[in-house]
């Protein structure tokens, strides 16, 4: 009888996985073939950057601590609300990525909140989509690859 109830937290973790399960798949399928690229913003913390040009979508991912303490992790204090600057400083990242791509006449026309660590953003841009395989302005990632 102790059987039953030793797996119920199992099931409890699945249907709580279950509507994530969506946005994991997007993103998987989406963005996981990707090299990230790093932006800075104003407070000086990178955001890794995942931009899917044929898509002309980009997904922006933070990190726990960053959102846990704000901005001013680099300065050594505590931002009193995390969460009130949260959406300004995703926005700020996408903004200085296409800007940073050379993609200043883009604008960001839509964005989808996965979680508090990950934004995606929908952009328009007046020139035509590349082909695969172009090359394309970059950012340093954090796996620039082999140095030289």
């Amino acid at each position: 009888m102790r059987r039953p109830a030793a797996l119920l937290p199992l099931g409890l973790a699945a249907l709580g996985l279950a509507g994530c399960t969506t946005g994991f798949s997007y993103i998987s399928r989406n963005y996981v073939a990707l090299t990230p690229q790093v932006v800075t913003i104003g407070c000086k913390e990178p955001y890794e950057v995942y931009d899917n040009r044929q898509m002309r979508r980009m997904l922006i991912v933070s990190n726990a601590l960053r959102e846990y303490t704000g901005c001013n992790l680099s300065e050594a204090r505590i931002d009193p609300e995390p969460d009130a600057t949260r959406v300004k400083r995703f926005r700020t990242a996408a903004r200085a990525y296409l800007d940073e791509t050379v993609r200043e006449d883009c604008r960001i026309t839509g964005e989808t909140v996965f979680d508090p660590l990950k934004t995606e953003f929908a952009y328009a841009c007046d020139t035509p989509i590349e082909k695969r395989g172009t090359v394309v302005p970059r950012l340093p990632g954090r796996n620039p690859g082999l140095a030289r």
